[in-house]
């Protein structure tokens, strides 16, 4: 495979795993679950720019321009760096045969992110343990993240069906 068609897969990936975990996190938001707020993302990537990585409540830092924009990009990039993760540990041949179990391990395993080095930046604490119900955002991001899996390997299969 050339390495073009593999970075252009590669990227399909990543964003199309994405796009299932925000067609998730509608859902919940549907049904009254406190979701991911994106400008807050932006919020923190803004001042991350500018060389502040930790606030203790980024909600209360100075907003961002464009910060909602920055949000969803920072996210759409997140998701591709975590394919590329995903296809450099498999091989590019998973991406030709892709199979169930490490897009799912992946997933899960990239929930760490959010619970040891975001959550804290944004002044939230480890594993949300500065919320009021920090088992419950766990718990939240978890599934968010196990969603994330679910979407890697279905994106793949979408994107070996449309390939070949």
């Amino acid at each position: 495979m050339a390495l073009l068609e593999v970075v252009a897969q590669v990227v399909l990936l990543g964003a199309g795993a994405t796009v299932v975990m925000d067609a998730w996190m509608l859902l919940m938001k549907a049904l009254g679950v406190p979701t991911l707020n994106i400008a807050l993302v932006g919020r923190w990537v803004g001042h991350a720019c500018q060389g502040r990585f930790a606030h203790s409540s980024i909600g209360q830092a100075m907003p961002v321009r464009g910060e909602v924009a920055l949000g969803w990009i920072a996210h759409y990039v997140t998701g591709v760096v975590f394919a590329i993760l995903l296809v450099w540990m498999e091989g590019v041949a998973w991406l030709q045969a892709p199979t169930f179990l490490p897009a799912l391990v992946l997933g899960v395993v990239t929930v760490a992110v959010p619970l040891l080095v975001i959550q804290p930046a944004m002044g939230v604490g480890f594993a949300s343990s500065k919320t009021p119900t920090p088992g419950k955002n766990c718990l939240r991001s978890l599934m968010s993240h196990g969603v994330f899996g679910v979407g890697l390997y279905l994106a793949a299969l979408a994107i070996t069906w449309a390939w070949h």
